[in-house]
C-alpha cells in the first residue's frame, strides 16, 4: 500500500506511540519495586476518571475526558516525563512539548491530528469542565502511589509538605471531593513520616 495512504498514516502513529511504554516516571507502583512508565499512568487515571466521575464539581463529557486523558501525556515520547517538583526542568517543559505534539500528532492524517492537539491543548489549559476533572485525577494518582509506597518517591527527593499542597492545589477545580481526600492523605502522610512538614527542599 502507499505509504501515504490515511490507514498508513493511523498505523504509523499507533506504532509511535508504543514508545510511551519505556517513558519512566518518579513514582514508584504500590506492589513492585520498580516505577511506573507514562501509559501505564494514563491507562491508570482513565480508570479513576470513569469510577470517580460522580465526584466531578461539574458534570463532564466523560467521553472527551477519556479521550484527554489517553493521549495527554503522548508528548513524553520526545519531550520525556518531566518530574512535577523539578524547577529547572519545568522552565522549558512548554516549549519541548509543544515540539513534541508537532512531530508526534502531524503523523497522523489532518483531520485525527487537529482533533487530538485540541483535546491536548484543552488538557493542558485546565480550563473547561472536562479538563479541570483530568487535571483532578492526573494529579490524585501520583498522590496515593506516594503515601501506599510510604512516600518512597517524596522521600528520595526530599519533598515537604508545602511542595505537595501547591501541586495538589489544582485538584479542588475538579473536584472538591478528592481534593478534600488528599488533604486528608498529606495530614496523614506527614504524620506517619512520609512527608516532610516543613522547609524548602526541592528536587532535580
Amino acid at each position: 500500500m502507499p505509504e501515504d495512504t490515511r490507514l498508513n498514516k493511523q498505523l504509523d502513529f499507533i506504532l509511535e506511540i508504543d514508545r510511551l511504554k519505556e517513558v519512566t516516571r518518579r513514582s514508584y507502583l504500590t506492589i513492585s519495586k520498580r516505577r511506573e512508565n507514562s501509559s501505564e499512568h494514563s491507562w491508570h487515571i482513565a480508570v479513576i476518571a470513569m469510577l470517580m466521575s460522580e465526584h466531578a464539581n461539574e458534570k463532564p463529557d466523560m467521553c472527551r475526558v477519556l479521550c484527554m486523558l489517553l493521549i495527554h501525556d503522548l508528548v513524553e515520547i520526545d519531550a520525556g516525563d518531566t518530574y512535577c517538583y523539578d524547577p529547572q526542568g519545568a522552565l522549558d517543559k512548554a516549549h519541548r512539548e509543544k515540539v513534541a505534539a508537532d512531530r508526534l500528532f502531524g503523523v497522523l492524517p489532518d483531520d485525527q491530528a487537529q482533533w487530538m492537539r485540541k483535546l491536548w491543548e484543552e488538557f493542558e489549559a485546565g480550563t473547561t469542565p472536562e479538563a479541570k476533572f483530568a487535571n483532578a485525577v492526573d494529579r490524585f494518582m501520583p498522590l496515593l502511589h506516594n503515601f501506599y509506597t510510604q512516600g518512597r518517591s517524596w522521600r528520595e527527593n526530599g519533598i515537604s509538605r508545602e511542595q505537595v499542597e501547591e501541586r495538589m492545589a489544582r485538584v479542588k477545580e475538579g473536584s472538591a471531593a478528592l481534593w478534600d481526600y488528599s488533604r486528608g492523605l498529606i495530614e496523614e502522610a506527614v504524620d506517619r513520616g512520609y512527608l516532610r512538614p516543613n522547609g524548602d527542599s526541592t528536587s532535580g
